[in-house]
Parts: C-alpha cells; sequence; structure tokens
C-alpha cells in the first residue's frame, strides 16, 4: 500500500508529535508498505548539534521517503505571520508534492493542526482517488478560541469552516483519547461511526532500559534535591505563570525544586517572573536530546504536567506517558475538561487537580513530597498501566488496520 502522511513537525525537529509519526512511518515502512512523508523543514527546535542547511529535501531515511518544504515560519513568529505561514501551507506543499511524491497514493493520513494542511488532505484524496484519515491532536481552533490566542470573528469563523470541510471530506477520524471523540461527536456533530481512539503511543524500550545513573543531577547541580520535571514545549498552553506561583508557595521546603527543561514562547517570560519573585526553587534548562530524555526522566523524583485552565477540550500532555513508562509518579496541575486527570487516576500513579487554584496545586507537591517514599510503588503502577493502554506495536497495529478499513 502507498502511504503519504502529512505533518508539519518531524525529526529532527524536538517535539513528542514528530518522534511519533517518525515510529509510525517506519513501522508501517517495516511492514512493506511504501510509506513518504511530507514535511516543513525543521525551523523551531533543533538540538544545538543539528544545522537545517544538512536536511536534504527528500531524502530515503530508514525505508521512508522525506519530502521536507520550504515554508514561511509558523511557529517561532509573530501571530500574524504564522497564521499567513499556516494559511500557506497546503499550496507550498502541493507545488513539492507534484515533483516528488509516489505515482499512486493509496492512503493518505495528515495530523492536524496546523488545520490548513487539511486542504491538501483533500485535494490528495480527489486527485489519487485515495482514502482521507485525519488525525486530531488538538481540536482547532477550539483550543486557541479558549485560550484567548484566536479573537478575530472573522477568522474563527473561516477557520470552523474549514474544520467542517476537513471532517466532512475525512473517510476515518481518529483522536488520542475517548473524551476526545465524544467531543467531536457532541459539539462537531461528527457521526460514531467515522471516529476511532488510538492513543498516541510511546517505545517503552529506551525507558525500559534507562537507569538512574545521577548524570544529570551533577551537571545541574541538583545533587540533594527533590526534583520535579516538566519538559517539553513552553507555550501558552503550559500556563507557566501558574507552575511558577506553585512554587512560591513551596519555597519553604528547601529541597524540593522545579526543573523545567525545553523552549517555547513562554521561556523568556517565565524566566523574569521567577526573577521577580526571587525563586532559587526554580531551574530552567534546553532541551536534551531524543536519546537522553529516558535518563534525564529517570534521574527525577516525579514528573509533572501543567496546562491552562482556559482549555476547554480533552487534552492532556503526552510527557505524562513517558513518565508512566520511566516509572516515576505523576503530578499533574490540568483544565477540569482533560483526560489526564482519568488516566492518572485510572493508573494510580500520582495526583492531579485542576490548575486554577494555587494553594491547592502547592498541597499535592507537598503531599508527594512527604510521601516520597512510596514513588516506587506509584512508579511500578504507571508503568504497567502505560504497557497496557499505550503500546507502540499495538497502536501501530490498529492504524494499519484502519488504513485497510
Amino acid at each position: 500500500m502507498n502511504i503519504l502522511l502529512i505533518t508539519d513537525q518531524y525529526p529532527p525537529e524536538i517535539r513528542s508529535i514528530s518522534y511519533m509519526i517518525e515510529e509510525l512511518a517506519e513501522g508501517l515502512a517495516q511492514r512493506g508498505h511504501q510509506v513518504t512523508v511530507m514535511t516543513s523543514y525543521p525551523r523551531a527546535i533543533l538540538l544545538a548539534n543539528k544545522n537545517r542547511k544538512d536536511i536534504l529535501q527528500a531524502p530515503t531515511e530508514r525505508g521512508v521517503k522525506v519530502i521536507r518544504v520550504n515554508t514561511l515560519p509558523h511557529q517561532k513568529a509573530s501571530y500574524l505571520i504564522r497564521g499567513m505561514g499556516e494559511l500557506l501551507l497546503p499550496y507550498v506543499f502541493l507545488r513539492k508534492l507534484k515533483k516528488f511524491a509516489p505515482e499512486n497514493i493509496d492512503v493518505v493520513m495528515m495530523y492536524s493542526p496546523p488545520l490548513p494542511l487539511t486542504i491538501l488532505g483533500r485535494i490528495v484524496k480527489r486527485s489519487y482517488k485515495a482514502r482521507f484519515i485525519v488525525n486530531v491532536q488538538d481540536i482547532f481552533p477550539q483550543n486557541a478560541i479558549d485560550l484567548g490566542v484566536l479573537r478575530n470573528p472573522v477568522l474563527i469563523r473561516f477557520l470552523e469552516h474549514l474544520e467542517g470541510k476537513a471532517y466532512s471530506a475525512a473517510d476515518r477520524i481518529t483522536t488520542h483519547s475517548n473524551k476526545s471523540a465524544e467531543y467531536l461527536i457532541q459539539r462537531k456533530n461528527i457521526p460514531a461511526s467515522k471516529i476511532t481512539t488510538i492513543h498516541n503511543w510511546i517505545d517503552f524500550a529506551p525507558y525500559r532500559n534507562a537507569k538512574r545513573t545521577g548524570i544529570f543531577l551533577k551537571q545541574y547541580g541538583l545533587d540533594g534535591k527533590f526534583i520535579f520535571l516538566l519538559a517539553g514545549i513552553l507555550g501558552p498552553s503550559q500556563d507557566l505563570d501558574f507552575l511558577i506561583k506553585v512554587a512560591k508557595e513551596v519555597r519553604d521546603i528547601s529541597e524540593i525544586c522545579f526543573l523545567i527543561v525545553g523552549e517555547g514562547s513562554e521561556k523568556q517570560r517565565a524566566q523574569r517572573l521567577v526573577e521577580d519573585y526571587g525563586l532559587y526553587n526554580v531551574m530552567f534548562q534546553p532541551f536534551v536530546s531524543r536519546d537522553d530524555y529516558p535518563a534525564l526522566v529517570k534521574d527525577m523524583d516525579v514528573g509533572l504536567a501543567c496546562l491552562n485552565s482556559k482549555n476547554r477540550t480533552p487534552v492532556y500532555p503526552g510527557k505524562i506517558v513517558g513518565f508512566m513508562a520511566c516509572g516515576i509518579p505523576v503530578v499533574a496541575f490540568l483544565h477540569k475538561e482533560s483526560d489526564g486527570h482519568q488516566i492518572i487516576r485510572e493508573a494510580g500513579c500520582g495526583y492531579t487537580t485542576v490548575s486554577d487554584d494555587p494553594q491547592k496545586a502547592a498541597d499535592l507537591v507537598r503531599k508527594m513530597y512527604h510521601e516520597r517514599g512510596n514513588l516506587n510503588s506509584y512508579g511500578k503502577k504507571g508503568v504497567e498501566y502505560a504497557a497496557a493502554h499505550f503500546s507502540k506495536d499495538a497502536s501501530i497495529d490498529a492504524v494499519e488496520t484502519l488504513l485497510r478499513d
């Protein structure tokens, strides 16, 4: 089967979703499919030793043909430039597709957001008579409306029209949680028969093999600290302001440290806020490599997740699954609609609260610190739950079944 995956995020750009799509592409290729990935040149977040100029336009990477497209900045850019860049994506992608794509495409699968790329998916469906599958990671534009990023009523109506066209044209729609599927059925009037839940997965091998070495504790000067790790993209959705208020509430416990590893549009502002509060229990560090990340997690005491309480869609941070796979407890401050609350409760791997009360969140931090003798018990429960629900092979099996359905 000839499969085209369309995505804006693919390695070497550092994002959990980019690695997941790479694993899907390579997994399908290993099963005998001809897989082509169409993506942007990485722009926003690369490791220091990665040079964008060294990345080829259409190489074959471990059996997968990767077509990379030069686009306007649409991640680290002003909202105006970002909006223009996203609206132009399907058309600049289409020009490159005509040059490098295979003659036959049986299935086109695209990841949303960015929502405008669904235009390209619809074109490919029509031109190649291909099945069209939309994987919904974030329910856009609703998530941007909730966060106050998107306010223009004309633009909102246009994007909601685009969203409706995509869902209507799609042969199947996948979401990464049951609540997201319910949201689309109830709020977007999509037939339940059209939606399949396929959990975002994780490759357990690197986490299973990771050992607690203390290397990162020494590197960051954190020996003797009880560390809560927040890792990933640092944008408006993560609500670093809330997390820093929590850190302020527990600064009387000198052993507690909040380690924030990542990059994003909100990082500098959060660093200034830490300085304004005069906090010494918050540390910022840049991304570590994909290979080093499991060892980083293993060196930590608790995995931390935070999402802005203004969110209204059922999303949850993918990093929660990585913490569970590595066997460390999880504390999460999430909006009330997030699926993350149910996942952590069912797993019994930690605690959650709604991210609207810094004092309640601080109480959970204190609770986990005082229960530090139970860390292994929480961790084991997380591993068991993640193995049962977020297996990479099982999820790729489900995708492959969907491609043939």
